[in-house]
């Protein structure tokens, strides 16, 4: 499954219902958002995660910006007590977007950052 094409990040408004389009980064860095994000895939259907982290990170001398999702809509190949690593980034229309790190050293130094940061 593909969700490296993020093109939707949408919260309900509470007054009227509707889906409001909002910057991912924007929503990732809100310390007061405690709602799901909702991401699409390359299908068009809809993912519902759990925001665990946020982590700035270096990589290859650039310092970018990573999160960790924890998918709530059921996803194959991703277990129950599993999370995802996503890395922060903009499209040539100057959209934010958040795509899935590919990259396995990079995702597992993201994990081993984020238990660093608790203290475990």
């Amino acid at each position: 499954m593909n969700i490296n094409k993020k093109e939707k990040t949408s919260f309900g408004n509470k007054k009227r219902g509707d889906l409001v389009r909002v910057s991912i980064v924007d929503v990732l860095l809100d310390a007061d958002n405690h709602d799901p994000i909702v991401l699409e895939d390359d299908t068009g259907r809809e993912l519902k995660f759990e925001q665990v982290a946020v982590i700035p990170y270096e990589k290859d001398g650039e310092l970018r910006l990573y999160c960790i999702l924890h998918p709530i809509t059921p996803i194959e190949g991703i277990g129950e007590d599993e999370a995802v690593v996503f890395v922060c980034d903009r499209t040539e229309d100057g959209e934010d977007i958040i795509r899935v790190e590919e990259d396995e050293a990079t995702a597992v130094a993201i994990f081993d950052e984020y238990y660093r940061l608790l203290g475990k």
